[in-house]
């Protein structure tokens, strides 16, 4: 059974989370990923650690897990790009390609003969994603971009954390680099995007994705609210803008989530909570009214909630179909009966370690696949593969370029 982007080859010459994370998912979906790192050093992440992935006798590999976390079923040829023979074999490479995929800083491509105008003269099918902090043009064009600044700057973390007024009130971030993580989603799905309009044109063309524009455009709902209102929202902690109950309470023994999408749902929250009156209560019936009256509302439902454990009012909720859950660590979260069902973790072999656990695409087609055949690589371990089978580099060629640096 094949893959979808079978037999489309990919030059990633990305490092860190926002591009690895675009092409690990392009090789999940079947595509060919040529990860070139530098030699002696790779990607940034790979030394992000502790923690290591462990070899077979316990010791930390070179491998942090965050490298882990973006680079599965690539190909990794270190290649030393600031070099002129290192710069003829890249685009070398690029001309046996479908797609390039980069993330350095706008203009610094040019230098090498590796930015989308040189590419494309002999190659005008060529796919070209460029992914910076602000993108090509614009008055930002030359900042690096990070996605902590990014959450801040692109109005992220003016609606996370508590509100000013309670305890722990103040801007936060969001606990994983989702700027980072929602630009190579869009990303991917331009790569896809543009691989189909080549199908049906035979022209390539250059797109161009930045953090700043991906985090404006993941606001969705927020963004959509203050253009249509003019009203800037604020944080809000763990409650909803727009819908209550729908956050956070605590229970006698812990915490859990309350999630009331609509009118029936309150109806039978409140049966469950032995609430009843407030189901049929003017304030409280409809959802505007719970919002508008939010307050002394959650005040009364985390009265309640309070007297009783978690795991109670969880059944009684679920029994009831009013949305709800608890709030997992990881460890629970990969113990849980339904993430081991769907099969969120892969284990693959790994030729230090043995085997690598690594989290799965969670895409599932009927018909095509999408899933992770080949482990996160060593450094440079298919250097001599790509370059000797892909451009016909002989072992001797192989070795001077070896004994001087270029790879």
């Amino acid at each position: 059974m094949g893959t979808i982007l079978e037999g489309i080859r990919i030059l990633d010459l990305t490092r860190v989370l926002a591009g690895p994370w675009a092409t690990q998912n392009l090789a999940d979906l079947g595509a060919e990923v040529i990860k070139i790192e530098r030699p002696g050093q790779g990607d940034d992440t790979r030394t992000w650690g502790p923690p290591f992935l462990k070899d077979r006798e316990g010791r930390d590999t070179a491998d942090a897990a965050y490298f882990l976390a973006a680079n599965r079923g690539k190909k990794s040829v270190t290649l030393d790009i600031a070099s002129a023979e290192g710069q003829a074999l890249a685009r070398r490479l690029a001309a046996a390609c479908d797609v390039v995929v980069e993330n350095f800083k706008v203009g610094d491509l040019a230098r090498y003969g590796l930015d989308y105008a040189s590419l494309r003269a002999g190659h005008e099918g060529l796919v070209y994603c460029s992914i910076t902090g602000f993108g090509q043009d614009g008055p930002y064009r030359d900042r690096p971009g990070y996605d902590f600044m990014i959450q801040g700057l692109g109005g992220l973390m003016s609606v996370t954390g508590e509100r000013d007024d309670l305890p722990g009130g103040g801007p936060q971030k969001v606990g994983v680099a989702v700027a980072d993580l929602f630009t190579g989603m869009y990303a991917a799905s331009a790569i896809v995007a543009a691989l189909l309009h080549r199908e049906r044109t035979g022209e390539g063309q250059h797109i161009d994705i930045a953090l700043l524009d991906a985090q404006v455009a993941m606001l969705a709902n927020l963004s959509a609210a203050y253009l249509a209102s003019g009203r800037v929202p604020g944080r809000m902690g763990n409650a909803h803008q727009a819908i209550v109950p729908y956050q956070v309470f605590r229970a006698a023994d812990g915490f859990l989530i309350v999630a009331v999408g609509n009118d029936g749902q309150f109806a039978r929250f409140c049966e469950v909570a032995g609430l009843e009156p407030l189901a049929t209560d003017a304030r409280y019936a409809r959802n505007p009214g719970r919002v508008a009256h939010r307050e002394e509302l959650v005040a009364t439902i985390a009265g309640r909630l309070a007297t009783r454990p978690a795991a109670e009012w969880l059944a009684a909720l679920e029994a009831a179909q009013v949305p709800c859950g608890p709030i997992n660590d990881l460890a629970q979260v990969f113990a849980d009966p339904q993430v081991i069902h769907r099969g969120m973790v892969a284990s693959l072999p790994h030729p230090g370690a043995g085997e690598v656990r690594v989290v799965a695409n969670p895409v599932r087609f009927s018909a095509t696949p999408a899933r992770s055949l080949r482990a996160p690589p060593r450094l440079g371990e298919h250097t001599d593969e790509i370059l000797g089978n892909l451009l016909g580099l002989e072992a001797a060629g192989l070795e001077d370029l070896r004994a001087r640096k270029v790879i």
